[in-house]
């Protein structure tokens, strides 16, 4: 299938959103230690909703493996500086290119099964990675983890981090609302929209799926670096299949179709968390705030808000009166 060509590489209402809201809202944040730090987690999970928003909401593969695509890149991290002494700004393409490498190799063979086998195929990545993680021990240091990892160049305190962290988010936005824009990006929203028209059509579906699983694995690694250079220290526990469950929870809160969704559905979780009064509950909380989205609302917060704007702008369509209910003399002006 073609598709005309189109400047897509320029400033769109997401990024535009996206960048006013940090650049309003990050000043505020920065004059409390506490709400740095958390700021630097947030920022960690919002690139991982937003690597599920592409993987799931895009290329339509419910991912359960995003936590170990963000182990993948925090180990890489963490070890060709550690071990080889690599600079932290070059490692950061390898912790994005080997997630997506994995992610495309997968996705080649899994994209022809069923959604929920996909989904159970992601979950068994997830747990292979964890294991091989354990014990490699002479690579990732096994159960103990990896210590020692150093800071981004001359970014080493919690506000800088922040700053880093959402300009991230920033550029993710920015290339992803383009990338939506582009061919690839109306190939994917068929494919979302209706999966035989798009293999009429003359897209190679599986090869489209397994490309957007790349991206989105790519974005999770990216997510891993920041975390490991961020904490300085990585363990099997840092980054595993409880973290891909709550990238995935956060992106379906937000909506996941929606590109701001996950950042949305990312501080949404986050507040909720917080008013939980024992971490003994998260469990059932996780459980019964997916049921309840996708009960109420499939298509998330945004696409609650979205259906709703729909409703107020259409116009009042009451039908009037059909001239043939009505009488001759009725009808007569």
């Amino acid at each position: 299938m073609s598709f005309p060509g189109q400047r897509y590489l320029g400033p769109r209402p997401n990024t535009l959103i996206i960048a006013v809201c940090v650049l309003v809202a990050l000043p505020v944040v920065l004059t409390r230690p506490v709400w740095t730090d958390s700021a630097v987690v947030l920022g960690v999970y919002a690139l991982l909703g937003l690597s599920v928003g592409i993987s799931y909401g895009q290329a339509g593969i419910l991912t359960m493996s995003q936590g170990a695509f963000a182990a993948i890149g925090g180990y890489a991290a963490a070890i060709l500086t550690t071990r080889f002494g690599w600079p932290p700004y070059a490692d950061l393409l390898v912790a994005m290119a080997l997630p997506a490498a994995l992610a495309y190799g997968v996705a080649r063979l899994v994209t022809r099964l069923s959604p929920l086998a996909t989904a159970l195929a992601t979950l068994a990545l997830g747990s292979v990675i964890e294991i091989l993680i354990r014990n490699a021990d002479a690579l990732t240091g096994g159960y103990i983890g990896l210590a020692g990892i150093p800071s981004v160049g001359a970014i080493n305190t919690p506000a800088g981090y922040a700053c880093l962290a959402w300009g991230m988010i920033v550029v993710t936005v920015f290339l992803y609302e383009n990338l939506m824009c582009s061919a690839y990006g109306r190939a994917l929203n068929v494919l979302r929209v209706d999966q035989a028209r798009a293999r009429a059509d003359g897209i190679d579906v599986p090869a489209l799926m397994s490309a957007g699983f790349a991206v989105s694995a790519a974005v999770a690694g990216a997510a891993g670096w920041l975390y490991a250079h961020y904490i300085s220290f990585l363990s099997p526990e840092s980054l595993d299949t409880h973290i891909s469950i709550s990238a995935l929870l956060m992106a379906v809160i937000g909506g996941a179709g929606y590109i701001l969704g996950p950042i949305v559905g990312t501080l949404l979780f986050d507040g909720l968390t917080r008013l939980m009064p024992a971490a003994e509950l998260q469990g059932f909380f996780y459980g019964a705030a997916l049921i309840i989205i996708l009960l109420a609302a499939r298509t998330g917060i945004l696409g609650l808000l979205a259906g709703l704007a729909r409703r107020l702008r259409r116009p009042d369509a009451t039908p009037a009166p059909r001239a043939a209910n009505l009488s001759p003399q009725e009808s007569l002006p």
